[in-house]
């Protein structure tokens, strides 16, 4: 069954914060952050370029915009991380997302933004995998929100988000095989 409009904003429902952080929840986010590159590529192989330029929803992003929006969230992303573990809890720099989406590279083909996510995703696994306990619990500051996001916190996140627009994708992309 195809998702309406509403379910297609939170495909895999909103983000909520773990309440706790198994080695086993985290192992699973982390092959979720590992594995995104490829699902992404696989999801979209044989698209043209009308079919990228279809939005995931009324009102939404159009699929190219969900590519090129994860690799600039991913790389703002692991810039925040790398904050955390060099710096004592900094407050992080926002962007705005929605005006970033309507930037001229946006309209480019999809593969340079893939292959700064297959780049990104190589950096995290490797630095997720090397993190101590106390680096999971470094922390830094998110100033909209005035939240203190622990790196626990930012690989769920992270990973959650990762799914949420793969989702996107490939919701959008069973709507194609219906019509076909």
């Amino acid at each position: 069954m195809l998702m309406t409009d509403e379910q297609m904003k939170y495909p895999i429902g909103k983000f909520a914060p773990p309440a706790s952080y198994t080695s086993e929840d985290m192992r699973g986010w982390i092959d979720d952050i590992a594995t995104l590159p490829g699902k992404l590529r696989h999801a979209i192989t044989g698209l043209n370029y009308q079919e990228l330029d279809t939005p995931y929803r009324t009102g939404g992003w159009t699929l190219r915009q969900v590519i090129h929006h994860l690799a600039d969230s991913h790389m703002n992303s692991i810039t925040r991380f790398k904050l955390a573990l060099t710096e004592n809890n900094p407050v992080i720099k926002p962007y705005e997302e929605a005006d970033w989406a309507l930037l001229p590279d946006y309209r480019l083909p999809v593969e340079s933004s893939l292959k700064m996510l297959e780049g990104i995703h190589i950096h995290f696994v490797a630095l997720f995998e090397s993190f101590t306990e106390n680096e999971w619990a470094r922390t830094f500051v998110h100033p909209a929100s005035g939240d203190i996001v622990s790196l626990k916190k930012g690989l769920a996140l992270y990973a959650w988000h990762s799914n949420h627009h793969l989702a996107h994708v490939t919701e959008t992309v069973k709507k194609f095989m219906v019509r076909s």
